[in-house]
């Protein structure tokens, strides 16, 4: 091997140790000018060494830069939806419900007649967790206006505030706390076409008036109660003191004489409810007086009711009783006013087809009542017998058919009506 070459190779190996690589013995000593030349090399080496160490750490950094950066607009993405949800919930059309129901009837026998009995709008709302609003508009008979039967009232309008999770208020225009159906009348919550007798003519169903009231629950025993300070009814000689006329609907109401309500119900055995109200106003002239004595006229109802239902069986039974004291009240008979009924039903599941939650019910109703019962021999008392059915494709939804036969203890002449409905609610 020629010198020239061992030099060249003794460069190369030398190169290579420096290098971190493994290297042979030398075979020669290179001389200063190589040495140097080596050193030149291997600095420039690590020159690139040093730079490609100084890109990594800057592709470092620029990596967190990125990350970081990627974090906060994640969070402030984030941060946009949140705020987004949030004023998308505390909307009020987020806070704010609608319902209603409504019902049409056919009436057969002397009436022959078909109506739009009812239609009607539920709004209620939520002002926070424990302050709300519930609201009942009404249109009655499809047309309301001048000669025309149909009539629109407001039925419900209060705000209820919650004082702890066993005690409500509420003020406003409001349901008297008084037998089955004057709080819940929905048509595929009873039986029948038409709402029973005596619930509408002796208590009178539905009834509102406008005022304050509590509702409260006695811990977990089944007992609630219900006592109400609020306007009250107005009789006199020209609606000849039948409590029905004498609902003055909250329209520019006389409030010279308030009313109390109260009632005590018990639920706590499961599928039966029973309760009992009370009704006092001291004088239900509006401070008139009675027209032959002049005094007041105070008036007291009393009823009590049971709903049971067991295994698709039910029964459903009121008594309400009106007591008046005047003078005239006690020449029309109407110092006392009652009525009673019984309701036994029987529900069971029907499915049809598309219809897998349908049921069928059957019932009779026995109702007896009279607005003149201070007559003793009046003869004024009335009796009905109502046999029915009702179908419910759907919860909500119902068919109904009945028939009716009324007796007047005052004819010798019954009347009888087969009548159909439909109702619904949501």
């Amino acid at each position: 091997m020629s010198s020239k070459r061992k030099l060249l190779l003794g460069c190369a190996l030398t190169s290579m140790t420096l290098g971190g690589l493994p290297a042979s013995a030398q075979e020669t000593t290179p001389d200063t000018q190589e040495l140097w030349k080596m050193v030149q090399a291997q600095q420039v080496l690590i020159e690139q060494l040093q730079a490609r160490l100084n890109d990594s750490k800057n592709q470092t950094e620029q990596t967190k830069t990125a990350v970081k950066e990627t974090q906060q607009n994640i969070e402030a993405v984030a941060s946009a939806i949140e705020s987004n949800n949030t004023g998308a919930a505390s909307g009020w059309w987020n806070k704010t419900s609608l319902g209603g129901y409504g019902e049409m009837h056919y009436s057969g026998g002397a009436k022959d007649q078909l109506d739009f009995h009812r239609f009607v709008l539920f709004v209620g709302h939520e002002f926070s967790d424990n302050i709300r609003f519930f609201s009942e508009l009404e249109l009655e008979h499809a047309f309301a206006a001048d000669g025309e039967p149909g009539e629109v009232e407001l039925e419900q309008a209060y705000i209820e505030a919650d004082l702890n999770e066993n005690t409500k208020i509420y003020g406003g225009v409001n349901l008297i706390p008084v037998g089955l159906i004057n709080e819940k009348h929905e048509p595929n919550t009873f039986y029948g076409v038409e709402r029973n007798a005596v619930e509408k003519n002796i208590i009178p169903a539905t009834w509102w008036e406008g005022g304050l009231g509590i509702h409260g629950n006695v811990g977990s025993s089944g007992f609630s109660y219900d006592a109400v300070v609020s306007s009250g009814l107005e009789l006199n000689t020209g609606n000849g003191y039948k409590v029905r006329s004498g609902r003055q609907k909250v329209a520019e109401a006389n409030f010279k004489d308030q009313a109390y309500s109260g009632r005590i119900a018990y639920s706590g055995i499961p599928g039966i409810s029973l309760a009992t109200s009370v009704y006092y106003q001291s004088d239900v002239t509006q401070s008139v007086g009675d027209a032959i004595s002049g005094d007041r006229v105070s008036a007291f109802l009393w009823t009590s009711n049971i709903d049971a239902n067991w295994k698709g069986f039910g029964l459903r039974a009121l008594y309400a009783d009106w007591s008046l004291k005047g003078t005239e009240v006690r020449l029309t008979g109407r110092n006392s006013q009652r009525g009673y009924y019984l309701e036994p039903s029987y529900k069971f599941d029907m499915p049809l087809g598309a219809f897998d939650e349908a049921q069928f019910g059957v019932f009779y109703r026995y109702a007896s009542w009279d607005n003149n019962h201070g007559l003793k021999d009046g003869k004024t008392g009335i009796k009905r017998h109502v046999f029915g059915t009702n179908f419910w494709p759907v919860p909500d939804v119902v068919i109904k058919m009945d028939y009716m036969i009324e007796n007047r203890e005052n004819t010798l002449q019954n009347q009888k009506s087969l009548n159909l409905g439909l109702g619904y609610q949501f």
